[in-house]
This record gives structure tokens, sequence and C-alpha cells, in this order.
């Protein structure tokens, strides 16, 4: 129901897509990829074959697993029974799980691996809190510094699931916008973020926010986040930034010459 032009520059072309999945090859694209297909599957009225592409999303990038929500809400408000759209979806990523972990002979420690983003290190909203009342409480003598980061761990992820209730409670009738801002919370509340985190519910904004407004303003963000760090997830060094203000120097004498160029001709004809 969106504009097809405006969710095409939001979801596609946009400049995180074009420099951080596209320029920095992350594999946030193949999830993203696998959960839009996968829920234009279960529209399509292929709920099951929708199932196991969000399964295999998830198994990208595990926030994707909230989409399995949005397929069984989908089945739901194509007349299905709940029950049996809650069992199908479950049996279907179930299935899935284990044969895609099978195919690839991993073995399931990545199950362990999954709390990885919750780390000290890894820079977040939450983790930069949780670092500044640290050191508050280091510089007071205070023992519960080392405490300080994992509450407010903790904090966000309870900040994050009830948004995300708050979100599907209001926004069932439309669960792909309900499932867009979902993801959108994870990335902003969640323990770990990157400039390219906010593609995860901004794809699914493009396609499904019933306003213009919203995408007014999530364009706005876009294009902050695009000049936050480089595709490599990193900030500018010295080197690098000068060759940026050297080019784009060098691109303001070309154009100032280029139009220099295209007013010459017509001063001539007006002499």
């Amino acid at each position: 129901g969106a504009d097809p032009a405006a969710a095409l520059w939001l979801g596609a072309l946009n400049p995180l897509v074009l420099l951080h999945l596209v320029a920095g090859a992350h594999n946030d694209a193949i999830m993203l990829g696998l959960l839009g297909i996968g829920l234009v599957a279960a529209l399509g009225r292929w709920p099951i074959l929708g199932a196991v592409l969000v399964t295999l999303a998830a198994l990208v990038k595990a926030p994707a697993a909230l989409g399995l929500a949005a397929v069984v809400l989908l089945q739901i408000r194509a007349g299905h029974r709940p029950a049996k759209a809650v069992t199908t979806t479950v049996v279907a990523s179930a299935a899935t799980t284990v044969a895609a972990t099978a195919v690839a002979g991993t073995g399931y420690g990545w199950i362990g691996a999954l709390d990885t983003p919750v780390s000290a290190h890894n820079w977040a909203l939450t983790s930069l809190l949780g670092r500044a009342t640290g050191a508050l409480l280091k510089h007071l003598g205070s023992d519960l510094a080392p405490f300080a980061v994992p509450a407010w761990h903790a904090l966000g992820l309870a900040v994050t699931g009830a948004a995300i209730l708050a979100i599907w409670f209001r926004l069932r009738p439309s669960p792909v916008y309900a499932l867009g801002l979902s993801l959108a919370v994870v990335a902003a509340f969640g323990p770990a973020i990157r400039p390219w985190y906010a593609l995860w519910g901004l794809f699914l904004i493009a396609a499904a926010a019933p306003s213009t407004s919203v995408r007014h303003r999530v364009a706005a963000v876009t294009g902050v986040l695009a000049l936050a760090v480089l595709p490599s997830g990193g900030p500018a060094d010295i080197g690098q930034l000068v060759l940026a203000v050297s080019g784009g120097v060098l691109a303001i004498v070309v154009l100032w010459q280029a139009r220099q160029a295209a007013e010459a001709p017509a001063l001539g004809r007006t002499a």
C-alpha cells in the first residue's frame, strides 16, 4: 500500500544500503533479502515457505526471528485458525533450523554464541550509559562499578521487550509495519548497534509505513547515519578525511567551471 517510488528510494536506493550493504558487503543484506522474500511469500498465501525463508533470515541475524510473528498474523488475517497458524509456523521454523544446521555442518554451537552482542566492548546507547555510570561509581569509590554495563544492558533489553509488545498490540492489523518498528527498536536499544542495523526496520517501514511523515523522519535519520562511519564500520582516520575534503573541494571546482562554461554561450547570445 505504499508509494512505490518512495518505498524504492527508502528501502533499496538510500545511502545506507549503497554504502553499507553494497560497498560494505555486510551480511545484513542476506538477512533482509530472505526476510523480505519470506514476507512476500506469506502475503502471497505461501505461509510455510514464508516461515522457512524468515527462519533462514534469523539464522543469519537473530532479530529477524520476529518476522515469524508477522507470518503467523498474516495467516490469521487470511482466515487461518490461530492454533493452526502458530503450529505450522513453529514446525516449519524448527525443521528449517535443523536442516540448515545439518547442511552447514556447524553443529549447535551457534546457540551459545547468540549472546555475543551482549558485550561491554560493543558500542550501543546502553553500553555508553553503562560505561559512564561505571566511571562515576568508580570515582565515588563504589564496588558496584563492574555491574553498571550489565545493568544498563538489562534495562535496554527490558525497554525493548516492552516496546515490542506495545507495538504489536497496537498494530496487529499491520504486521509488516509492526515488524519494521520492532526491528528499529531492537537496533536502537539493543546491546550493540551499527549504522546499517537501522536498515532492519527501515527496509520494512519503507514498504508498509502508512504516512509520508514517517518516511520523511526515517529518511532524515538515514542521511545522518550514512555519514556516521565508513562502510568498514570504523571511523575515518586523518588520511581519509584529507582525501574526502580534497575530493569535495575538487568537485566544487569542477561544478563551478561547468557552470561558467554553460553560462558563457548564453551571455554571448545576449550580447
